[in-house]
């Protein structure tokens, strides 16, 4: 497999090989999908709190007679079918929403999303990426005249003044091979490989 090289302008120069079992391989709509999924509900907290009948700050007090009223009859206020009564099936603080993806399924997962971001042209090749100072305009002139405005750039190592530079850049994106995942390899318009992280991904998800 040979992936395009590009230059500074943002130009295809020539083609870098890269492994078949990474970028080569055979789309799969339903794996990717549970991984991403999997991916977003492993990150969630599950902090979120209701309260039932019994938490909810109520009176203990029957409303109304039981009979003689000519309405339904009803207990108390906390009642979940009363406007702000306590939830019948609340949900708790303690919830847990995380999925078990297998490191083979994962690994096949990634390796079907560049794959697929190959076939896009969604994925190119740069020798390196680095600028003189941590200034964020650097940076942001650079991925102009390369014609980039989303971009995720995985870097064998990552540059301290890149780093600092693309923080402040909202659809910008610099990681080591290691911290990459699924929704973010989704999330950007284009992928920029560093030729030293290919080998590293190659190691990771072959």
């Amino acid at each position: 497999m040979q992936l395009e090289l590009l230059n500074d302008q943002g130009q295809a120069t020539a083609k870098v090989d890269a492994p078949d079992t990474v970028f080569a391989r055979d789309y799969n709509e339903a794996l990717v999908h549970q991984v991403v999924v999997a991916y977003q509900a492993n990150a969630r907290q599950g902090t979120r709190s209701q309260k039932n009948r019994e938490t909810v700050k109520h009176s203990t007090k029957k409303p109304w007679a039981q009979k003689g009223t000519g309405r339904a009859r009803s207990g108390m206020t906390s009642s979940p079918i009363w406007r702000g009564g306590g939830r019948a099936f609340p949900n708790s603080p303690d919830e847990n929403f995380s999925q078990k993806v297998n490191k083979k399924m994962y690994r096949a997962g990634m390796a079907a999303i560049l794959s697929q971001l190959v076939r896009d042209g969604r994925l190119a090749v740069v020798d390196s990426l680095a600028i003189e100072a941590p200034k964020t305009k650097l940076l942001a002139a650079k991925f102009k005249a390369m014609g980039l405005n989303s971009v995720l750039v995985i870097a064998d190592t990552v540059d301290e003044n890149v780093a600092l530079a693309s923080r402040n850049l909202p659809n910008v994106l610099v990681i080591e091979p290691r911290y990459a995942d699924p929704l973010s390899l989704v999330f950007y318009k284009k992928v920029l490989v560093t030729k030293a992280a290919i080998e590293q991904l190659k190691e990771m998800f072959a």
